[in-house]
This record gives structure tokens, C-alpha cells and sequence, in this order.
């Protein structure tokens, strides 16, 4: 993909501000974006980080963690974090979810960031999902590529699991957790015809 200038980045930038905006134009200040990491992974927690932003906020090279590579979000990582008027990060462990599903697992993890933030947010924007909690919320779809609150909670929540599935390899190495971080992949699946489960594998879900 071509390098965008920088206006062009800007531009982009204030594309995926839209929700953002409006919200801070009606006189709302504090807008949390909310996103889960690790709903596909057989193993390990799911994640959810909850970040609210100053109004204006542009930071360079904010997407959808999807698009990003490793390096790139963890530099954005530590850019979110230093612009953030608040931000946390919860994770909902694999024995939750196989107890209550990992949509409703997922759920319970954003209600927990938004929990642990510092400031109560006046307004939710959420990745897809809409929560049972008394707070004004607009659910998206495609959330983490359309908004800049969203995107940024999608970043610190994929990087915050990462880690975590980094120091469960450290534990059960024989898996390559720190490789494909509990994903399906073709070696993760051998790896569990081999060995079977380890304490961490969700067994709610189909290998």
C-alpha cells in the first residue's frame, strides 16, 4: 500500500473521527472506544481495552489493528497511551468462556475495562456488540476500521493479549503460543493432536 502524505493522512485520519466528532460537538467530552481481542483463538483469554481520547486527537498511522504490523502497534501503543485522557485493559479467562459463551465472555470483558477507567465515559463506542450497562452506546459495525476511539481500544487490547499468550508459550512451549498466540492455525492444531490439551485450551470449542 501506498505511503499516504500527509494530508492525505490527515484526511483519513478525520474520516475515521466521524463518530468522534459528533459526539464532541453535542457536548459530550469523554468518549470511550471499546474493542475485544481473542474471540477466534482456542486457547488463552479474551481481552477488551477501553480508551478515551481528547477531543481532536489525530495520531499518525491509527487503524484497525488487523491492518497494522506487530512493530507498528506497538509504537502506537505506547502513542495511545501517552495522548489518552484514560485507557484500562480487562481480559475474561478460557474457563468463563466456556462457562457463558465467548460473545457474552467478550461483553464481560469491555464491561470490565470500562470498569477500570479512571473517568466515567459519557458515551460508548463499541465494535459490534451493544453492552447491558447504563451508559449511552453506538454500536458499529467494522468499528476498529471506522472509528479512532475504537481503533485505538483495538490496539492496546491486541497487544495486551499478545503478551499474555507470550508468557502462557514461556509455560506449555510445546503449543508455539508465542507464534500464533492460541490462533487455529495448522501447527496449533497438530500441536493438540500431539499433546492434547493443556490448562489454558478453551474446551467449548471445536478443534
Amino acid at each position: 500500500m501506498a505511503r499516504l502524505s500527509a494530508e492525505e493522512e490527515k484526511a483519513r485520519l478525520l474520516a475515521m473521527s466521524k463518530y468522534e466528532e459528533e459526539l464532541w460537538s453535542s457536548g459530550i467530552d469523554y468518549i470511550a472506544g471499546l474493542d475485544e481481542a481473542g474471540r477466534g483463538p482456542l486457547a488463552g483469554p479474551v481481552t477488551a481495552a477501553a480508551v478515551i481520547l481528547p477531543k481532536g486527537c489525530l495520531i499518525p498511522g491509527l487503524n484497525d489493528s488487523k491492518k497494522l504490523s506487530e512493530k507498528k502497534r506497538l509504537t502506537l501503543e505506547k502513542e495511545i497511551k501517552a495522548q489518552a485522557i484514560a485507557w484500562s485493559c480487562a481480559s475474561v479467562n478460557h474457563r468463563i468462556i466456556d462457562n457463558i459463551n465467548i460473545l457474552e465472555a467478550s461483553r464481560l470483558a469491555m464491561t470490565r475495562a470500562i470498569a477500570k477507567l479512571s473517568i466515567l465515559p459519557q458515551h460508548l463506542l463499541i465494535d459490534a456488540v451493544k453492552l447491558d450497562i447504563d451508559i449511552p452506546q453506538t454500536s458499529i459495525i467494522h468499528g476498529d476500521a471506522l472509528s479512532i476511539s475504537i481503533a485505538a481500544a483495538s490496539i492496546i487490547a491486541k497487544n495486551t493479549r499478545d503478551r499474555l499468550m507470550v508468557l502462557m508459550d514461556a509455560k506449555w512451549p510445546q503449543y508455539g503460543f508465542a507464534a500464533h498466540k492460541g490462533y487455529p492455525t495448522a501447527a496449533h492444531k497438530q500441536a493438540l493432536r500431539e499433546y492434547g490439551y493443556c490448562p489454558i485450551h478453551r474446551r467449548s470449542f471445536k478443534y
